[in-house]
């Protein structure tokens, strides 16, 4: 596996063909991008979301061209701080067309999982996200292994399986 830049990974969000999808397996990120928003949240402080918008439209664009994005989360519950602020800012990600669904985690107990966090795109490339124990983004590492590419195609769509939609979810 090779090592991709922010700027690669980036490109891939945007010019896959068919089909990205993105299990998500930890109950707190630190991603730069983010933590100035949730620490707004956890200050009760209101959002506009207007930093979504770009994320948002890139998602418009995908589906108006019959490509799909589907996100599943596996969530310990009561949901952490951070994935409670997730919940409370998936719907303009949901409206715009990105099918996200959770999965409490008593659910996977039994499913292989893929050691980390991944994207699948179009079944031809999978890029594994690594992160530090606090959360913070650390690398990407990039796969067209078939082996690879079969773990997680068939991981996800297991997760998928036992996922609830965004709008059924009560997060708790």
């Amino acid at each position: 596996m090779d090592s991709i830049s922010e700027g690669e990974f980036g490109e891939l969000l945007t010019t896959f063909k068919r089909d990205a999808i993105h299990l998500e397996q930890r109950d707190a990120y630190g991603t730069e991008i983010e933590l100035p928003y949730m620490a707004k949240w956890a200050a009760g402080e209101p959002d506009d979301l207007a930093w979504l918008n770009d994320w948002c439209e890139s998602l418009r664009e995908h589906v108006a061209a019959g490509r799909s994005v589907r996100r599943a989360r596996i969530v310990s519950e009561p949901l952490s701080d951070y994935q409670r602020w997730s919940y409370s800012i998936a719907q303009p990600m949901v409206d715009a067309g990105e099918d996200i669904r959770w999965v409490p985690r008593r659910r996977v107990s039994s499913l292989a999982l893929p050691g980390n966090d991944f994207y699948l795109f179009d079944d031809r490339l999978a890029v594994f996200l690594i992160y530090a124990g606090n959360g913070l983004a650390m690398d990407r590492l990039a796969s067209a292994d078939p082996a690879d590419l079969k773990l997680c195609r068939s991981a996800f769509e297991q997760v998928w399986k036992l996922s609830i939609p965004h709008r059924d979810y009560e997060a708790v």
